[in-house]
């Protein structure tokens, strides 16, 4: 066994990419704050080729320095898009068609191996805060909410790693991968 070199990866160009088909999900980030995690989220929805990220309220933009130190240059292949408030982008993707999935500990969450995206529907996974999670007035127009089952003393998970592990299932069960 040995690593795949960079040529044997068969990476797309940005310009390629850009306008390749995409797996029909777009993440919504409502106020999450560290640019870290944004970057992270950048290089996750590119491995996944996804339609488009929302960054919302105060989710920091590109171009930064610190969204590219872990964007790694996906903030420049992803197509992108800023809203003030949370709750209009959701708003807007609801009209849009798409089933709205919120990401987060509610009261009638749906564990993710019960989660089943609607046949038929773009989807939208809105990924909250690092602090406070989704915010309320945005849950309340969301669809459902989606919770990662956890076994441990903490009951969260960092917001680029539950971007992951949300996506890589619904992509999964949309028969995307």
């Amino acid at each position: 066994m040995r690593k795949l070199t960079m040529a044997e990866l068969n990476r797309l160009p940005v310009a390629d990419f850009k306008s390749t088909p995409k797996s029909p999900v777009v993440l919504v980030l409502d106020n999450v704050r560290s640019m870290h995690n944004v970057g992270a989220i950048f290089r996750t929805a590119d491995a996944f080729a996804l339609e488009k990220i929302w960054l919302c309220g105060i989710t920091p933009r590109p171009p930064h320095r610190e969204i590219t130190k872990t964007a790694l240059g996906s903030e420049e292949s992803m197509a992108w898009e800023y809203a003030a408030e949370t709750a209009a982008a959701v708003v807007a993707l609801k009209q849009a068609g798409y089933q709205v999935v919120a990401v987060e500990q509610t009261t009638g969450s749906v564990a993710l191996p019960q989660f089943r995206p609607a046949t038929g529907r773009p989807l939208a996974l809105v990924l909250g805060n690092e602090v406070f999670g989704v915010d309320d007035a945005v849950l309340e127009l969301c669809d459902l909410a989606v919770e990662i089952p956890q076994f441990g003393t903490k009951h969260s998970l960092n917001v680029g790693v539950a971007a992951g592990v949300v996506l890589w299932d619904a992509l999964v069960k949309l028969g995307v991968v």
